[in-house]
């Protein structure tokens, strides 16, 4: 409307003398001003509070999708699901500007026909013609964009995953000294990713600068008619700069529209990737048993996963059993599977607990009574206090005791807040043998019925390894505590606390007995001596 008042002005004062019309259509000019400056602000207000709020629900509902108690079936890494769940989600949410801003451009550019429909009608149905005609040869570029876009962002997403694993490994590949390994990996994914992100921004770049030339020389062809019009006096000069002000005006609606492939590629494609963690299916589907007071004991009948191999294994309630792996493989399959985190189709045999089938029980019943502490269990940012007491746990006595049991009490004791110092992202502000006793207190302090633990004492040294042994077996099984415990480690002061040691090897359970009985089998000896 602004160069359509313009050419009021022009037409009704500025060629006619007028000053009182001229002062009436400036006041309407400058109240069209400040009509375009309060909607243009309270529009865009709108818009971006919806584009946060949808962006913030997109994020928080993925969320509660990836940590799902029943846990989806996918094939995406938490690189890739933190990709997803951050970038794509705010990408899609993005949908919401790209709607409004496509129908202001549609409403912008049939208002300007509509005009110049009334001014001339030839120049009219220059736009009406003219729009769909550049429209349509632009839709063919859509399929390519949205392609190459699709590949950049999968391809983003793979180096987001490969780049988290190798800070989360960080240390250990320190260890082994193979970070330059790491690094030619992590290069050879980001190569790909740019490759990609560079034929995305050369289609992109392509197909709007074609479009613009397009858009330019449709706006420029009506500005040239208008003015051939205005020679031979079929239009008047006030309907000329009316002509000509809509035409420059039109650029904008016909850059947008130009540009709604290449917006919506983007968005479509997160948007694609949003679904695959919507629509993935659980991979669980617990019953609804419950189990009595405790103690409870622990079963697994001739169990295959992974390098497992029909292991057959007996916990009973209130005994605390080791078992040593002579490959670290057996181990972590053991481990996985006792998580309870795998669908009875993702391994063979059962796991029992007090002789219930795992798959029977209710899922919040299986996690208040099993509680599997795996070997690199993370920290989270925060303080020491909210780390250990994650399920609301204030008994200081008790707290004490777990920490004293875990020989973590020190790391509490040299900082001076105490439970209240920061602990960083993973735990990175602590050594691994700090964090190593936190987690172990930390599980202590939940008191489950049945507790998994896996190496929990690789990182201290062997007198403290001792006391942690010691502390374990007063805390869950000294006067008035009857609780079970199952610890698959190597560790000769944990074993020797145990009342029994299963010996697991290729996948199988070869010998079973005392710490100091299977000392005599070399196999044994040689798996446990340091």
């Amino acid at each position: 409307m602004v160069p359509v008042m313009i050419g009021a002005v022009v037409g009704r004062a500025v060629e006619t003398g007028d000053v009182g019309q001229l002062i009436v259509w400036i006041a309407a000019l400058a109240a069209l001003f400040l009509a375009l400056t309060f909607c243009y602000q309270a529009g865009a207000r709108h818009l971006m509070r919806a584009i946060a709020t949808e962006g913030h629900q997109l994020r928080v509902d993925l969320s509660l999708r990836i940590l799902h108690p029943f846990r989806l079936r996918t094939s995406l890494r938490s690189g890739e699901l933190l990709s997803v769940a951050s970038t794509d989600a705010d990408e899609t949410s993005y949908l919401l500007d790209y709607v409004p801003r496509i129908a202001g451009s549609v409403t912008a550019i049939v208002v300007c026909a509509g005009v110049l429909l009334s001014v001339d009608v030839p120049l009219g149905l220059v736009v009406l013609i003219g729009t769909p005609v550049i429209l349509y040869l632009l839709h063919f570029g859509g399929p390519v964009i949205t392609r190459r876009v699709a590949d950049q962002q999968e391809l983003a997403g793979r180096a987001t995953a490969t780049s988290a694993d190798l800070i989360a490994g960080l240390r250990p590949l320190r260890g082994i000294g193979a970070e330059e390994a790491a690094a030619r990996r992590y290069r050879a994914t980001s190569r790909e990713a740019l490759a990609a992100t560079l034929r995305a921004t050369r289609s992109q770049s392509v197909y709007v600068g074609v479009s613009n030339a397009m858009s330019a020389l449709l706006a420029v062809g009506i500005a040239a008619t208008a003015g051939w019009f205005a020679l031979r006096g079929q239009i008047s000069i006030g309907e000329l700069v009316t002509v000509i002000g809509l035409a420059q005006f039109l650029l904008e609606p016909f850059k947008t529209m130009a540009e709604v492939p290449s917006w919506v590629a983007e968005a479509r494609a997160s948007a694609v990737r949003v679904g695959w963690i919507e629509d993935a299916p659980v991979a669980l589907a617990p019953g609804s048993a419950r189990l009595g007071a405790g103690p409870h004991g622990l079963e697994l009948r001739d169990v295959g996963y992974g390098s497992l191999d029909g292991v057959t294994l007996t916990v009973g309630p209130a005994a605390m059993v080791g078992v040593v792996a002579v490959r670290s493989s057996d181990a972590d399959a053991l481990i996985t599977v006792l998580s309870g985190g795998l669908d009875s189709q993702d391994y063979r045999g059962e796991i029992r607990v007090d002789g219930i089938p795992v798959e029977q029980l209710d899922l919040g019943e299986f996690r208040r009574t099993v509680l599997v502490e795996p070997h690199r269990a993370d920290l989270f940012t925060g303080s020491l206090r909210s780390n250990l007491m994650c399920d609301g746990v204030s008994d200081d006595h008790h707290v004490d005791l777990a920490l004293r049991s875990s020989c973590a009490d020190d790391v509490v004791e040299v900082h001076e807040r105490g439970l209240d110092h920061g602990v960083t992202e993973r735990g990175s502000s602590l050594s691994g043998g700090q964090r190593q006793r936190l987690t172990l207190a930390r599980a202590l302090i939940r008191r489950p019925s049945i507790l998994v633990l896996h190496e929990p004492t690789t990182a201290v040294d062997g007198v403290t390894e001792g006391a942690v042994a010691q502390g374990i077996t007063e805390m869950r099984h000294g006067t008035g505590n009857q609780f079970t415990t199952l610890i698959v480690t190597c560790s000769p002061a944990l074993l020797a606390a145990t009342d029994r040691v299963v010996l697991v090897d290729d996948g199988r359970v070869v010998a079973t007995g005392s710490h100091a009985e299977l000392m005599e089998r070399p196999d044994y000896r040689a798996a446990v001596v340091r």
